[in-house]
């Protein structure tokens, strides 16, 4: 339900006739921001089998942004950058049988490349204060997975929905600040294969991987 909610959201803007936005020539097509994206995710797991709560760290990435406006207000926004998460476990079970006096168990390093589409509804209150608004989706994909002191771990690619709220800060014609907070929501599939570790443990594990983002940078009209 959640996901043809938003396909039809995107499917209504991006219909809208181009005759619209030559209607108002007083506004730039094109937006292109480069930013600094802090990443803060905050999870939590089912298991299906021997207790695993997934942990995983933050991480700060550079991040492109290309923003196309429709009308003055309406405008979609691709957001594109990629981070690596360290992935840990606190498991007894595990921590036994891989010899962690700590507890903590290493589970490697993955990549996660998050392609953002946002539509947004842009605010012009002064000339220099441009806040906005944000509802998306992004496909999210996984890759060059490190297992760390496990067999291997997969992760399954999956959708997710994402919501922003934002301001540019005019400081020349063509030229902007912009401070953007989004919260992600996302759900995948791990499984833990540590049959290294005990023969023919394999551990099925669902996982809801939402995060907070802070980004700051700055902008360009085109």
């Amino acid at each position: 339900m959640k996901k043809t909610f938003f396909l039809t959201l995107f499917s209504l803007a991006l219909t809208l006739p181009y005759s619209n936005a030559q209607e108002n020539p007083e506004f730039d097509r094109w937006q292109i921001r480069v930013r600094g994206v802090g990443i803060i995710p905050n999870e939590s797991s089912e298991v299906n089998k021997v207790g695993v709560g997934i942990n995983v760290t933050s991480a700060f990435i550079p991040e492109i942004d290309f923003t196309y406006f429709f009308t003055k207000n309406m405008a979609a926004e691709l957001l594109l950058g990629t981070s690596k998460h360290n992935i840990s476990t606190q498991n007894n079970y595990l921590a036994g049988i891989s010899n962690s006096s700590t507890g903590n168990v290493d589970l490697g390093h993955v990549w996660v490349l998050p392609p953002t589409l946002m539509l947004q509804y842009h605010f012009y209150p002064t000339p220099v204060w441009k806040p906005y608004v944000g509802v998306g989706m992004n496909y999210t994909a996984f890759y060059n997975e490190d297992p760390g002191v496990v067999q291997n771990i997969t992760y399954k690619n999956s959708f997710g929905t994402a919501l922003q709220l934002g301001v540019d800060i005019n400081v020349a014609k063509n030229f902007f600040l912009n401070l953007d907070i989004k919260q992600t929501f996302l759900k995948t599939e791990t499984k833990v294969d540590a049959s290294n570790l005990a023969p023919d443990l394999i551990i099925p594990t669902k996982v809801k991987l939402d995060s907070f983002l802070l980004g700051f940078g700055v902008g360009i009209k085109i």
